[in-house]
């Protein structure tokens, strides 16, 4: 990954950016913001309330600026008594997969979705799985739970920076691209096991994102000689590293939506996924599966892309094709009905 804000807070801006883009100067919605808060590239005039920051300014500021009228929030916290409001809940895995998360960070953010769920006048969620999963939980029930799936054409204006290729070692489609990650839903270790088999030996796979070689070791999780661990990179790179990957690889056991693979996809690459969570529902049916727990899986599915040349230009082709109904202006078109039937 990119060192860019938590997923959360770049769908809050992409979302806005293409709500401003719609309503232009004729707009009835405000942008509050706190003190030192950078929100040019937003689309609307923001409006600096407050001299708090961080979760006192969300609890304490926020409420006050929002008095008489609706209070959207989109990055799954709100503050906790406010009713005249609708937030955006990305998933429940605060609740499903509760050992990747501190329990400081699960506490608070449980209880916020909760409250969110009883007081306020409706919840928006990314995808018909996270849905059915805060359904399932009693955070509210399916009446006022809206889902709106996220966009991902933003990586469609990244200009992209192919000297990473260089600069990593890595020929295009010679390499499979994944996440570095230890949150144990993000399940990366089967990726790892299954670039330690023999018959990967000819294949790297790119790793993202902060978290290093030692991490997983430190977890007991062997890292073979065939594993890059690109660190933080930037949005370009992250778009070139995209485009020529063999495969972006997602094994987790839960998402509530999956960026990366769906992103991939729109630039023409193939994803190989875990049939879990929103990754089934939000990638082709075409694209190709593999078992979270099975390594063997893995390394089959890669090895399959790399020796059928038809199989992955057709997978490129219905991936790019189903990707392409993913874009902010139709998320933000949603919200605008989902708004006009909640104040009417």
């Amino acid at each position: 990954m990119s060192k860019r804000p938590a997923a959360t807070y770049a769908v809050a801006r992409h979302l806005t950016q293409a709500l401003a883009q719609r309503n232009g100067a004729e707009t009835r919605l405000a942008l509050v913001v706190p003190p030192n808060t950078e929100a040019d590239d937003i689309g609307f005039a923001a409006q600096t309330v407050g001299c708090l920051t961080d979760n006192l300014w969300e609890q304490l500021s926020l409420p006050r600026a929002a008095r008489g009228r609706l209070l959207l929030s989109l990055a799954s916290r709100s503050p906790l008594f406010v009713r005249n409001a609708i937030t955006m809940v990305h998933d429940a895995q605060v609740f499903t997969a509760p050992t990747s998360y501190s329990r400081a960070f699960r506490m608070t953010l449980k209880a916020n979705i909760r409250l969110a769920g009883r007081l306020q006048r409706g919840l928006l969620t990314v995808s018909e799985f996270s849905k059915s999963e805060l359904v399932g939980l009693g955070i509210a029930p399916a009446a006022r739970i809206h889902v709106i799936h996220n966009g991902v054409d933003h990586i469609l204006r990244v200009t992209p920076e192919d000297d990473v290729l260089d600069r990593l070692g890595v020929l295009s489609r010679g390499f499979a691209l994944g996440l570095a990650n230890t949150q144990p839903h993000k399940n990366i270790g089967v990726l790892l096991r299954a670039f330690a088999r023999p018959e990967m030996a000819d294949l790297t796979l790119v790793l993202t994102g902060k978290t290093m070689a030692a991490n997983f070791t430190a977890l007991g999780i062997p890292v073979p000689p065939n594993v890059i661990f690109a660190g933080y990179v930037t949005d370009g790179e992250m778009r070139s590293l995209q485009a020529h990957a063999l495969a972006v690889c997602t094994p987790s056991l839960t998402e509530g939506f999956g960026m990366p693979p769906v992103e991939g996809m729109l630039l023409g690459t193939p994803a190989v996924i875990a049939p879990c969570g929103a990754l089934p529902e939000v990638c082709s049916p075409d694209t190709l599966q593999a078992d979270p727990h099975d390594p063997t899986a893995w390394s089959h599915a890669l090895l399959r892309l790399k020796v059928e040349p038809d199989l992955w230009n057709n997978l490129s082709d219905t991936g790019r094709a189903f990707a392409m109904r993913f874009t902010w202006d139709a998320a933000a078109a949603k919200l605008e009905g989902i708004l006009a039937e909640i104040i009417k």
